[in-house]
This record gives structure tokens, sequence and C-alpha cells, in this order.
């Protein structure tokens, strides 16, 4: 039985060890034990587990290869891998399930399907994507209160700056031509407009990312997906920078 192998980390998910290295390693000793051979390995870096699975590359490359029959099992290190929410996590699941292909997870083996007969069967492997779902909302909740302990004594409470903007001295500063790629980001997202199609657009128009990369739709998710800055934290009087001509990726 051939399997594609499914690799996710978050920044969360970097923080806590289990990182890509070690989900692959886990993932091909369960296939050799198993009776797996795995046909490709798809990895989604920095990516949210909370993420439809239409905004993440490398899930959508992995569910294509067992549509089209070039596998016949999705192999993830935990099913936390595979979504950090239970409506994610059991969209996916039913997608595989009806192509009739098999999940498998190196902590449970495979992962058996709903049975009108075996309603437990269900409930238990919910259960467990609550918990996985409640575990990263409480680590987001303990992150956000210390930054709001930090931000009561003044300053900025996050280290690097968000798309947009620097920082300097403590407070941020709007970066023009970043500036202008967040306004046609939520233009184009009001517009009913995918993050796929806004990153196309982005790239399009030249428009930078943060770090040099390239636009994809994860990216435009995660910039999209951030409240937006209080204020208090932007200087009123931001240095003009020149824009910037070549389009690259904020992760």
């Amino acid at each position: 039985m051939n399997a594609v192998v499914y690799l996710r980390v978050s920044t969360l998910g970097q923080l806590d060890g289990f990182g890509l290295d070690v989900q692959e390693q886990a993932c091909r000793a369960y296939a050799k034990a198993n009776g797996l051979q795995v046909a490709a390995t798809f990895r989604d870096e920095g990516v949210s587990g909370t993420l439809e699975a239409t905004d993440r590359d490398g899930l959508m490359s992995a569910l294509a290869r067992l549509r089209h029959g070039d596998a016949d099992a999705l192999l993830v290190a935990r099913l936390d891998r595979l979504a950090r929410s239970l409506t994610v996590q059991e969209a996916v699941l039913a997608q595989v399930w009806k192509h009739h292909r098999a999940v498998h997870s190196v902590d449970v083996g495979e992962v058996m399907r709903d049975d009108p007969d075996d309603p437990m069967r269900t409930a238990m492997r919910q259960m467990a994507g609550v918990f996985a779902q409640l575990d990263r909302g409480m680590v987001v909740k303990r992150m956000r209160d210390g930054r709001r302990a930090k931000a009561a004594h003044g300053g900025r409470a996050v280290g690097p700056a968000p798309y947009g903007y620097r920082a300097q001295s403590g407070m941020l500063r709007p970066i023009p031509a970043e500036q202008d790629a967040l306004t046609l980001m939520r233009n184009l997202r009001a517009a009913g407009q995918t993050c796929a199609f806004i990153a196309a657009a982005l790239s399009h128009e030249g428009y930078p990312t943060k770090r040099g990369g390239r636009w994809t739709s994860p990216v435009v998710s995660r910039i999209l997906s951030r409240p937006p800055v209080p204020s208090v934290q932007i200087a009123r009087d931001p240095t003009p920078e020149p824009a910037l001509a070549v389009a690259g990726s904020e992760g």
C-alpha cells in the first residue's frame, strides 16, 4: 500500500519541539513497521492547523494524490498535524474516506471510518480533536495574556513587526509598499476573492513580502487573519521608505 506523508508545523508547533524532521522520521518508521510504501511527502511550514485545507498548499497536494489514485493512504505523525480545529479535521477525514482511501496516524494507527454500529468510535476521535483544539486555544491565551501584561508596562508587546510595519524604538512605523499591499489584500478579500487569487495578484503587481520569498495562499491567510494593530502602537510620524519592486514570502 502506497502512502503520502503530510507534515505541518506552525509557530507553536516549532516551539514544542515537534518539527518537520521529527515528524518525518516518525512517519517513515511507522510506514516501515506497517508495510506502507512512502510515495511522496508534502509539507506546510509555518501554517496554522486551524486553516482550511484549501489554504494549505501541502495538504491540497497530498489530497490530490489520494483523489487521483496515486496513493492509498494519508499518513501523519498525529492528527493535530492534520488539523488543530475539529471541524477542519473532520472535513479532511471525510474527503479522504470519500475516495475510499485510508488515514494513518503514528500515535493511534489507522483512523477507522465512522461506523453507525459503533458511535463510540466517532465520539472518541472527535473528543481527541476537541482537546487538541482546546490545547491550542490555551497556548494562544497564555501568549496573549503575556503580551497584554508586557504592553501594560509600555512599549510593544510582540517582537517581530507584523506585515505592513517595521519596529523602531518600541513603536511601529508603517512601510508604504507593504501598506499598499495590505489595502489590496483587504479589498480583494472583501470582494470575495480566495487567498490563492490574492497571492497571485500580489505577485503580479510586484508587491514585497516581509522576508523575500514568494506569495502563497497560506501567507496571505495568515496576514489577513491577524487583528488590526492598535493605534497606540503606531508612531504618528512614520518615516517614508522607498517601495520595493520585487515580490517574495513572509514566512
